[in-house]
């Protein structure tokens, strides 16, 4: 769609974004709170993170033709309004997912590594096994681990590929991790998936992480499940009612972060190149090629024990400690998250 100069309304924390586009289009950078209806009634397209939500109250009436979102998740838009008034969109697919697989591999080693577990004798159950299911298991099977892969929408698909029952999972699994979108209706809805039914199954009083979409887990029936026993300890980085999370939670977590598994700077970087080529070829901006120039990878010294290296390439405990000493400082923490490169492993 060629248009002169498409005004583009854009989150102002999305990384990496701002002078880019401004030669190519006219470019308003607002924070997210202010991406209204108002804000974008005159505008072409809208660059945007999971916290706008790009509904029915912000689009109608509106001159919007494409919607980007430089995340996994599309949650927060409706597709289907989109459907209906021909608006397109488009997420960041897979643009995070090493960044959210060094995450589980930091917390995993950080878990071994204060109750003296051996990671090589034990089987991660890997629920959701797309781009970031597959980053994790790649960092399991590196630290020597059994890794089971639950996925019912993609073992429909993917014939050849092996899979098992969540009720598998739920029997024989000593870690059990979240990665699938957050899908509230159907045969393969997730919204609390993990609910008191999932919990009452539980075999092995496993280990729990989510930092997948905070409504896959509910976190009443997982405060009730540590209460009895049924799982030793959780990790959490996506929480119901974000930035509003629950204190009692946050605060009985071995692990709390700010929804920053997929902060690395690498996987921000993937995000808003695929932001922006996106649009390029939606708007013919002749920016079809463009790349995030960032500082070059740490490579791991083979020298040093592999578990020693991801908690000092992703030193986790820090994110939880700040996040349990300043709740209420949530945004802020993801606002200002600083700078953290992925590690490079062959």
């Amino acid at each position: 769609m060629k248009i002169e100069k498409p005004i583009i309304v854009a989150d102002a924390n999305i990384p990496f974004l701002k002078g880019v586009l401004d030669e190519k289009a006219v470019v308003r950078y607002l924070p997210a709170a202010e991406i209204t209806n108002e804000q974008v009634r005159d505008a072409d397209a809208l660059i945007v993170r999971t916290r706008t939500r790009c509904n029915e109250s912000l689009l109608e009436n509106t001159n919007v033709k494409f919607v980007v979102t430089a995340t996994i998740g599309f949650d927060h838009i409706d597709t289907e309004y989109c459907r209906l008034k021909n608006i397109k969109w488009q997420n960041a697919q897979g643009c995070n997912a090493d960044s959210v697989g060094q995450y589980v591999a930091s917390a995993l080693c950080f878990w071994a590594s204060k109750y003296k577990k051996n990671l090589s004798e034990l089987t991660l159950g890997i629920v959701g096994w797309g781009y970031v299911g597959q980053s994790v298991e790649r960092y399991a099977k590196l630290l020597g681990m059994n890794v089971l892969r639950n996925d019912p929408p993609r073992q429909q698909i993917y014939k050849n590929e092996s899979y098992v029952s969540l009720e598998t999972i739920t029997s024989v699994a000593d870690i059990i991790t979240f990665h699938t979108p957050l899908i509230t209706e159907g045969v393969f809805a997730t919204y609390h998936l993990a609910d008191n039914c999932f919990f009452n199954s539980l075999k092995r009083k496993p280990l729990l992480i989510n930092s997948a979409r905070g409504g896959v887990v509910d976190e009443q029936a997982l405060l009730e499940a540590m209460d009895l026993g049924k799982i030793s300890d959780c990790i959490i980085d996506c929480w119901e009612n974000e930035p509003n999370i629950n204190p009692v939670l946050l605060e009985r977590s071995l692990l709390a972060t700010p929804h920053i598994a997929g902060y690395s700077a690498d996987g921000k970087a993937n995000a808003t190149q695929i932001c922006v080529r996106a649009l390029s070829r939606f708007f013919e901006l002749g920016l079809n090629d463009f790349v995030v120039e960032l500082p070059e990878k740490k490579k791991l010294d083979k020298n040093v024990a592999l578990q020693e290296q991801l908690l000092l390439a992703y030193p986790i405990e820090r994110d939880s400690n700040l996040l349990k000493t300043s709740l209420i400082t949530f945004e802020q923490q993801r606002s200002d998250y600083p700078m953290r490169r992925e590690c490079e492993i062959k």
